[in-house]
């Protein structure tokens, strides 16, 4: 008994001394990092409102007769993905960024049902409340299936689709990131892992850190964009557990639809960083050859987030679609 309960108060003391020692929130650096790109951009932020919840909007420049940039993110992150992109897109450009539910400064219900019909539900919020006629979607990540069915169900919405390495339905050389594959996969170990992070910041951010750093192929970026990201992500463990249940699902899902993405009328330009080793150069080239009629353009010197890595290109490459 005395040698339970001296392993018990091991446990708790070794949790309590994880908590104490998690550099997690940065907030004097996020603080200041948020002023600055206020003062460069000039954005306005909206709340949109979805059953009952609210989902944080940032609208740049004004709306004009040329079609509205929806950019979206993935997971694990935020609107943030696209800081370095959005002051290379700002030349009287209407441009909007959001946070689904459940990330960023969104709210956060506990109880939500986290998976893509929710994320595409949000976007379908911020297009109708915020009056967008036409749209070009940017696509990242987990917001892959949602943008390529949206877009695919209102054409006549659509001015163009741009892919930057995500994914729809299971592809010979996709490969899920470390902590995604691990929260993703149904039995003991993603079990222990939820449990395990549910208890400890510093386990949960120290994975979290791990992986941005592999998702950022420019060493100079991954620190700030590491305390960027991770500011907030502590706060998002629900919708992160959630979705990842949701993700198996929702490739299987997609693989009997993959066949009608030959018919997509609107433009599609796949932008991918090269250096990526997960959503990877094999998946941009089945992209290309699901849409048929699509440009395809594989980003030297960048990966996961090629956003963050070549903001300039993929700007470029980004207005040359929509002109």
């Amino acid at each position: 008994m005395r040698f339970v309960k001296f392993n018990h108060v091991m446990l708790v003391s070794m949790l309590m001394l994880l908590q104490a020692c998690a550099s997690v929130d940065h907030p004097g650096y996020f603080q200041r990092y948020e002023q600055a790109f206020k003062e460069k951009t000039g954005y306005k932020t909206h709340f949109v409102e979805r059953d009952g919840l609210k989902i944080h909007v940032r609208e740049f420049g004004r709306k004009t007769t040329k079609p509205t940039w929806v950019l979206m993110h993935g997971f694990p992150d935020s609107m943030h993905l696209y800081d370095r992109l959005v002051p290379e897109l700002l030349d009287n450009q209407h441009v909007i960024t959001f946070d689904f539910i459940g990330w960023g400064d969104s709210d956060k219900p506990a109880n939500h049902r986290y998976d893509f019909a929710s994320l595409r539900a949000d976007l379908e919020a911020v297009v109708e409340q915020l009056d967008l006629k036409r749209v070009v979607l940017v696509v990242h990540d987990a917001s892959g299936p949602v943008g390529i069915d949206w877009s695919f169900d209102n054409q006549d919405k659509t001015a163009g689709l741009v892919l930057l390495n995500t994914f729809y339905s299971p592809m010979p050389t996709l490969k899920a990131p470390e902590e995604i594959a691990v929260f993703s996969t149904p039995g003991i170990k993603r079990w222990v892992s939820v449990l395990a992070t549910r208890l400890s910041d510093s386990l949960l951010i120290n994975r979290y850190n791990a992986q941005i750093a592999r998702f950022i192929s420019s060493e100079s970026l991954r620190e700030p964009f590491q305390k960027v990201l991770g500011h907030q992500f502590l706060k998002i463990r629900p919708a992160f557990y959630g979705l990842n249940r949701a993700l198996r699902a929702e490739l299987e899902r997609n693989a009997a639809r993959t066949a009608r993405l030959a018919s997509f009328r609107p433009p599609v330009r796949i932008i991918f960083g090269e250096d990526d080793p997960y959503l990877n150069v094999g998946v941009a080239r089945d992209f290309d050859k699901l849409y048929g009629d699509a440009d395809l353009f594989l980003i030297k010197g960048a990966g996961h987030f090629v956003q963050v890595d070549k903001p300039e290109r993929v700007a470029k490459l980004i207005k040359a679609l929509a002109r």
